[in-house]
């Protein structure tokens, strides 16, 4: 009799799951990409302060990438993730330079006026049932008027020097505002796979009604995800309004197509139940690496555009196509398709387990 060591053999599994995975091809392209990069530029991409400045404008895309996989979570759309951030990004400009509030005051106001828009925005779709696409593009006007508003058609730069300093701040050549989105993405992975709260948003954008049968309030879980997106919008304000000379009333107005291509690339699914955390870090790296491309051989920025959309849309086929294909193999002859949650499951049978979202 052959004994068979069991977790070798799991561990061997999720080897071979993940080298087919898209993490590990956002892995491979990354690093071919930096190599490229690095080859074109002679070394001098591989140099510290060359590295500093690629980390240090890496960490708003990561973040609004999360804040949009927030909502794509439970099967909702945020449009307004760029102006939510801009206007975070005014608000505690104005606050610094023209009301003389302190950096930490200001920061604080500017993250928590976030998270009260998404809190806001989250419960108004839930209390008028209007499509989450409608309610987050007429937000995204209001708040593309208010950051209007608060800064007009100046450049407000004279905040807080310490904010400032922060932007530039570095240990050992990584960033402290690429530092910040690493550990917003650390927490926000450790929430959605080991939590119950997190499991339950997943629940809620997998199954809404077998959630809904087991005891899960969907309508919750969908003002919980654009609250969290609100706040992931709120801390990349705070990552822009450090690492730029100064805001405008252009802050967030090209954060519209990174924050979907960064999810959707890394392995997000729109119709909600999968996060994929560091499939969105990795696609974020892969576009910043795609913009220094852009900058290192003169490249037309329509071009770039152009390329980013592309092979959004082909994510989504793909996407698509997939599902379809499982789709037919589960109707096959002889095979028969799981149920949906009966009503004496506890809450807690339906959640996903941490393992399956990817």
């Amino acid at each position: 009799m052959i004994t068979v060591n069991a977790p070798a053999a799991r561990t061997g599994a999720a080897l071979r799951r993940f080298s087919r995975s898209t993490t590990m091809t956002l892995l491979c392209v990354t690093a071919a990409g930096y190599l490229v990069l690095g080859a074109a530029s002679s070394g001098e991409f591989f140099h510290g302060p060359s590295v500093r400045t690629f980390l240090q404008y890496l960490a708003t895309p990561i973040l609004i990438g999360l804040a949009q996989m927030t909502a794509l979570c439970v099967g909702q759309l945020n449009l307004a993730v760029g102006a939510l951030g801009g206007c975070a990004a005014c608000l505690m400009g104005v606050l610094m330079a023209d009301g003389g509030v302190p950096a930490p005051v200001a920061v604080a106001a500017g993250v928590l006026t976030a998270t009260l828009v998404g809190l806001v925005t989250g419960v108004f779709i839930v209390a008028t049932r209007i499509n989450g696409f409608i309610v987050t593009l007429a937000t995204m006007t209001i708040l593309l008027g208010a950051q209007y508003r608060l800064v007009g058609t100046r450049t407000v730069d004279g905040y807080s020097p310490a904010l400032k300093d922060f932007g530039r701040a570095a240990l050992l050549n990584l960033p402290l505002v690429f530092l910040t989105a690493l550990a917003a993405a650390a927490l926000l992975a450790a929430f959605m796979y080991r939590a119950t709260a997190g499991r339950r948003l997943l629940a809620a954008g997998g199954n809404p009604l077998a959630a809904r049968l087991s005891g899960i309030s969907t309508d919750r879980q969908i003002v919980l995800a654009h609250t969290l997106s609100g706040l992931l919008a709120g801390v990349a304000a705070v990552t822009a309004t450090a690492s730029l000379p100064g805001v405008n009333s252009s802050v967030g107005g090209d954060w519209l197509l990174p924050s979907f291509a960064a999810p959707i690339i890394g392995g997000v699914a729109l119709n909600g139940g999968s996060v994929a955390v560091l499939g969105t870090v990795l696609a974020a790296f892969v576009m910043r690496l795609i913009d220094a491309a852009r900058a290192q051989f003169s490249l037309d920025p329509s071009w770039v555009n152009f390329l980013i959309g592309l092979v959004v849309l082909g994510t989504v086929v793909g996407g698509r196509v997939h599902q379809t294909r499982m789709d037919t193999k589960g109707r096959a002859p002889g095979r028969t398709p799981p149920g949906p949650a009966g009503r004496g499951r506890p809450a807690d049978a339906a959640l996903p387990h941490p393992g399956g979202a990817r």
